[in-house]
This record gives C-alpha cells, structure tokens and sequence, in this order.
C-alpha cells in the first residue's frame, strides 16, 4: 500500500504548536475535494462538513495537526541559536539531528550539536544530554549573519522525508499526530463517497494538542456536535520495552484500531464503535484508561453541557521521534471504521447514560 498523497503532503509540512497555518493548508486545500464547506478559525483549526440527509446527529471526527518542534530562545554572538522544545522532547533524540529552521524567508537549515564526546570529563559521559546543552548550527560565521536569516521566536522540526518500509510500514516524523488528521479527512470523504450519513459529518483538524488542547476546546465549543470521535496515535506494544500491562492493553503494528474504554469515554459511544468494527468485520483491539485520555477527548468530552466522545487510536512505534512508524492498513481501517460509524447514526440514536 503506497503512502497516501494527501498523508505524505501533511507527513512533509512543517506545524509545530502555535505554527500549523502550513499544514492547516494542506488538509484544507485536501478536503474541498469532496466538501464545500471548508473553514478554518481564529485559532487555526479546520473543519469540512458531509451535509447529513436525515436528521441525524452532528458527528465531528478530531484529529491535531501540530507536532512537537523546536522554538529559537536566544542567538549568540557566535551564530549558534539556543532553543526551547515545543511539546514533549526526549532530548537524547535530537543530538546530531538535521532541522529545517521556518525562518521568514523560507526553511533555513541547521544540525544540532553539542561538546563532542571526545571533550567531555568522564563523569559527564555518563550524564543525559539536556535540551539545554544543545544549540543548532546553521553554519553562520556570526551573530550578526545568523540573527539576519533567523530570528527568536522561530520554530524548527526535524528534517527528512517519510520513508516507505517493508510491509506497508512508514516512519516520518510528525505521525502524532498528521495521522489523526489524515484519519478526520479521510473518514470524512468517504462518507461523502457513500452519499452522506443520516447527519452532518464534520471532519476537523484541531491545533495545539501538544502544549495546550486549546484547538479542541475551542472547536468542541463552537461546532457544538451531538457525538466527537477523537483520532490519536497509541503506542504499539511489538517495540521492545513497551509493556502492555503499562499502557492500558495489548496492541501491535497491524491489530486494527484501538478502542479506548474508560471513566471520560462515553460507554454508548465506544459500545457502538465496538459494535460497528464487528459488523464491518474490522479486527480491532481495546485500550483502557482510567483517568484522562491525554488526547483532545479530554477537551471535547466537558464542553458546554458535555459531547458524547469516543477515542479511535493508531499504534504506532517510536512517538515523539523522528522515526515514528505505523502500519498503513492500521490507518486506512481506523478511517472506515469511523466513516461506518457515522453512517449508522441516526435521528433516533440516544447517548443519554
């Protein structure tokens, strides 16, 4: 299964938190292709709508489009740029990475560095790098060059392209969580292929999830849908050192969708979502979670007088890495498991508990 062009172009565009309006582009410019109702906010998050036929509930499919990113904090006066991490960075991951800098006049390449090994005492081999000890280089002879192509405030991420593997597998960076949006898109104009469902299908693309979920809390209160499915990513438990017992189940590369169940999921949706999965014949697992979700669910659930939400997850490898990896069929069953779903609401479908 090749990429999907619509997942690649989102996979290749820059958006960290607070900077998606690139890729916020991207899946807005995607979806006129099957809806005439494409908007986006003041925030910068994007919805399209499937008109419904019958009367049938609002259904608002959620995916963020940002991504973890770096922010410039400070450039020195010898052309070395200090940064802060935008969302949750392991920062062993960054030493020796190659980034694309979004400064004013297009993308600036850079790597980032630090004190070679070879000078450092031996105490501090031993130490973790911090994001602190780590500057990006982007080759500029001094502070006056780098502060003239780069300026304090501007974000980077990761450079490099998605890379096809082996059994339908992908690693990019900024799978968390183009992923999920991709999902929103997709489930979205399938239901638009199918001729619409007995109510408005909303595909929407929310921002910063990864700093503040103020995208979802904005949108869940806006949109004000009858029913939210929330699409993130989950971590696949066929890596070495994950521990199903830990995260909340068993759920490898190529087990289908993951259906969380819990205390903030709302019983009737996730029983419907089960329901829906067995009817189509989508092989599926289950995620449980006892508090928060860590995804928008957990803004969308308590807006206004409450939305009835569900969570559909995508394992996937290696999150918050520039190798994260996912299994495309994972992908394109979580999209028409959804797209099933809202099909099959109708205007006499109760979530009251």
């Amino acid at each position: 299964m090749p990429t999907p062009e619509a997942l690649r172009a989102l996979l290749s565009t820059p958006g960290p938190s607070g900077y998606e309006q690139a890729a916020a582009r991207v899946w807005r410019e995607a979806a006129q292709g099957f809806s005439s109702d494409v908007r986006g906010d003041l925030m910068g998050s994007s919805v399209a709508v499937v008109k419904g036929r019958d009367g049938g509930p609002l259904t608002a499919v959620v995916g963020h489009i940002d991504e973890i990113g770096l922010i410039v904090t400070h450039i020195d006066d010898d052309g070395m740029l200090w940064f802060a991490g935008v969302g949750g960075w392991d920062a062993q991951i960054l030493v020796g990475q190659r980034v694309e800098v979004q400064a004013a006049a297009g993308p600036r390449t850079g790597v980032v560095g630090k004190k070679p090994i070879h000078l450092l005492k031996d105490d501090d081999r031993k130490k973790v790098a911090e994001i602190k000890d780590l500057h990006i280089d982007i080759g500029a002879r001094d502070g006056d060059e780098a502060r003239s192509l780069v300026s304090v405030g501007d974000v980077a991420v990761i450079a490099g392209e998605p890379v096809e593997l082996p059994n339908d597998r992908v690693i990019s960076r900024s799978m968390d969580n183009r992923l999920g949006s991709y999902v929103a898109l997709e489930a979205a104009r399938l239901v638009a292929e199918a001729g619409g469902a007995p109510g408005d299908v909303a595909g929407v693309a929310v921002v910063q999830e990864e700093i503040t979920f103020g995208g979802a809390k904005t949108t869940a209160f806006s949109l004000q849908p009858q029913v939210a499915i929330v699409v993130d990513v989950t971590h696949a438990t066929d890596a070495p050192g994950i521990d199903p017992k830990e995260v909340g189940g068993k759920h490898e590369l190529g087990s289908g969708p993951v259906l969380n169940r819990g205390s903030t999921i709302h019983p009737r949706v996730f029983q419907a979502l089960r329901d829906t999965a067995e009817a189509e014949g989508i092989a599926y697992t289950v995620e449980a979670s006892a508090r928060s979700t860590g995804t928008d669910a957990d803004a969308f659930f308590v807006s206004r007088g409450g939305i009835p939400t569900g969570v559909v997850s995508i394992p996937l490898r290696y999150m918050h890495s520039p190798v994260e990896m996912v299994q495309l069929d994972d992908v394109d069953a979580c999209a028409r498991l959804i797209a099933a779903f809202a099909r099959r609401l109708t205007a006499e479908t109760l979530f009251e508990r």
